[in-house]
């Protein structure tokens, strides 16, 4: 398989959250690629809803993946500078697993600048790579 890519602009609400899930599990569908969609519809939740809660507003939320056939590469795109932190799990905290989760799940993950704002990406190779 080549490497396919697409990118998607949405706008920075709740219901980007579920579209962003869905378009991921389309696209690696109808790609074909071997990565686990659990893991994958997983994260990006994770990384759109921190836009929503933490960005929002008028904020540019952009939504890229790429595949191939050793890596499926999701980002999200913000108009925000702030870069996502892993914070240490607490039980008297109710939120804040979310890059924790991206953290352990994902093979490689990081967080750039990007125009004013960031973009924060997690890759995942196919199960037994």
């Amino acid at each position: 398989m080549s490497s396919r890519n697409a990118s998607v602009d949405l706008p920075p609400t709740a219901r980007s959250v579920r579209v962003a899930r869905r378009l991921v599990l389309e696209l690696m569908g109808a790609w074909g690629v071997p990565h686990d969609p659990e893991d994958a519809a997983l994260l990006v939740t994770e990384l759109v809803s921190n836009v929503v809660d933490h960005v929002g507003g008028e904020a540019e939320l952009t939504l890229e993946i790429g595949a191939s056939e050793d890596w499926l590469r999701i980002a999200v795109v913000d108009g925000s500078a702030v870069l996502p932190v892993v914070r240490e799990l607490s039980m008297d905290e109710p939120r804040g697993r979310g890059m924790r989760m991206v953290q352990e799940i994902a093979d490689r993950w990081g967080a750039e600048d990007h125009d004013g704002g960031k973009r924060v990406w997690f890759e995942l190779r196919p199960p037994g790579r």
